[in-house]
């Protein structure tokens, strides 16, 4: 028997029903009582606005980068 075979073989039974028993177990996971408002929050975190303004990455008083705090205003 040769490699492919082997292969083949193996896909069409025990992988398939590993693949199988995964989507089942995550889809209990996401559809279990009490996700719900977990889902609506996340789903609401692209729309969020922030408290405050995204400042610079390099905030170190001597960078040239960081905003100056009358430009804060």
């Amino acid at each position: 028997m040769d490699l492919y075979s082997i292969l083949r073989e193996f896909a069409d039974s025990w992988a398939l029903l590993a693949l199988f028993s995964f989507f089942i177990g995550a889809a209990i996971f996401v559809f279990r009582p009490g996700s719900g408002p977990l889902h609506a929050d996340a789903a609401q975190v692209p729309l969020r606005e922030r408290a405050t303004p995204m400042t610079a990455p390099c905030a170190c008083p001597a960078c040239t980068c960081a905003p100056l705090p009358e430009d804060t205003k």
